[in-house]
């Protein structure tokens, strides 16, 4: 047996670890143990709570942990300890980490409209941590990288490791639709157990596909691609109506005793006054003006540009994404000057265009990097903190043809008004119930909302995308 032989099969014998699996009672392959699996989980929360704030009310906090508790404990891993979080953002998505970690975004509760709606959601979640689906994919990716290198050992064919690396990528590229339905059978399960409707779960996926049709429709009216799927990219693959997912969901009404909870009226009452789109905590985008009251701050970008607000940095990029400039907040140190901050955070890499900046009171420095890539960079000082801009364009754009605009948004940056703090406010949502007559055309006229208010309204209300409200209903309105 050839030496390259041998470490082949001794390669391939580290891919045989199975364990049952609690939740389902199959055998999956694995390559960790429980004990590793909270390992990894509690080191991700830490990246996490790093890049994504948590919403900073603790009411509602105690609120979803104690409907994410409530569903868990009627899990197949109840011995493990959830932890439930809402983040501070707009997104419309929801998350699990490998040994109970689960997050909810404030932009998905705004769109629920009952208790075992938000249990549906958690529910679901908690089925990819029962079902270790989580450790599932983190075992095959490093499995096909295993293989990859026995392969290319085994042949001496390097091209080997890179086509199979290649093949495990897509193999185990999301969760897919076979571990998305068994998340929403198993999350099901949950809810009915602990005394919740599992018809949530279908109304969950149909709010979800409702907002993937309302992207596609915006988009299609504003000549842009279609946008990419939301909310695991999977909901555009399964709407309520699909017989694969009812058949997953139908044992559990079977599980379902006595009368089922909804409890709208309580989930409503928590979600009074939540920040809808942008919160204050995180700046409040308002056409091409950027507001933040916190930071004491406000910006401006270039008509037609569009604006991400990351919690890691501010972007701002044209709408062929051909030139973008991102900001970000750091530390002054004690004594430094724009310039030599500019300089140390580059590394001494040499600068051309070199400029002070004195704006609003404020203290910077602006250079150019030159190049094939030219990049624009700028630092504006406002007390102790340094606001870094990094601006870069790619073909067809280049430097040269969008560096005024980088100066104009660079330029736009001051301190806050008085009388501008009201404009770094956010809509918050309220409830009020609706009257006979009242259509959401008429609600529509008396919103705030920016676009096309009567769809979002319909969005938030479950009517999308004809639907009147009854006399009675209670309803999502935004002030």
């Amino acid at each position: 047996m050839s030496a390259r032989l041998s470490v082949l099969l001794l390669l391939l014998a580290a891919l045989s670890g199975c364990a049952l699996n609690p939740a389902t009672g199959e055998s999956n392959f694995v390559m960790m143990s429980e004990r590793q699996e909270l390992d990894l989980g509690r080191s991700y929360s830490q990246e996490i709570a790093k890049q994504y704030p948590r919403y900073a009310d603790e009411k509602l906090q105690a609120y979803v942990q104690q409907v994410g508790e409530r569903v868990a404990q009627h899990s197949h891993r109840s011995n493990l300890s959830y932890r439930f979080t809402v983040i501070d953002s707009p997104d419309i998505n929801a998350f699990a980490l490998p040994g109970g970690y689960i997050y909810i975004h404030r932009g998905l509760l705004a769109y629920l409209s009952s208790e075992a709606e938000l249990a549906a959601v958690l529910g679901h979640e908690v089925g990819h941590v029962t079902a270790r689906h989580s450790v599932q994919q983190q075992s095959q990716s490093q499995a096909w990288g295993i293989l990859g290198q026995a392969v290319a050992i085994g042949t001496g064919v390097g091209a080997a490791g890179d086509l199979t690396g290649a093949l495990g990528s897509a193999f185990v590229r999301g969760y897919g639709r076979d571990m998305e339905l068994q998340a929403d059978g198993l999350g099901a399960q949950y809810l009915a157990r602990s005394g919740y409707d599992p018809q949530a779960m279908i109304e969950v996926v149909e709010v979800l596909k409702n907002q993937e049709d309302f992207a596609r429709d915006q988009a299609a009216k504003n000549g842009q691609p279609a946008p990419a799927s939301g909310y695991h990219g999977l909901f555009d693959t399964h709407p309520g109506n699909d017989q694969r997912l009812q058949q997953v969901i139908g044992p559990a009404r079977a599980l379902a005793s006595g009368q089922q909870e909804i409890n709208q009226e309580v989930f409503l009452q928590h979600l009074e006054g939540l920040p809808f789109g942008d919160s204050e905590a995180t700046g409040v985008r308002r056409g091409q003006q950027f507001y933040h009251a916190g930071l004491g701050f406000t910006l401006s970008y270039p008509q037609g540009w569009a604006l991400l607000n990351r919690p890691d940095a501010l972007i701002g990029q044209t709408a062929g994404q051909q030139a973008f400039i991102a900001m970000t907040l750091n530390q002054v140190k004690p004594g430094q000057t724009p310039a030599e901050f500019i300089k140390q955070r580059l590394g001494g890499r040499r600068l051309a265009a070199e400029e002070s900046l004195q704006q609003a009171g404020l203290q910077g420095y602006t250079a150019v990097i030159p190049g094939n890539a030219a990049r624009r960079v700028a630092v504006l000082f406002k007390g102790q903190q340094a606001y870094l801009f990094v601006a870069a364009a790619k073909a067809p754009a280049s430097l040269e043809t969008e560096d005024a605009n980088f100066l104009k948004v660079i330029k736009s940056f001051r301190p806050l008004k008085d009388d501008e703090r009201k404009l770094a406010q956010p809509l918050r949502l309220h409830m009020i119930k609706a009257k006979s007559g009242q259509s959401m055309a008429a609600l529509a006229q008396e919103s705030k909302l920016p676009g096309d208010s009567e769809s979002r309204l319909r969005l938030l209300n479950h009517l999308y995308p004809s639907g009147e409200p009854r006399p009675g209903d209670w309803l999502k309105v935004l002030r």
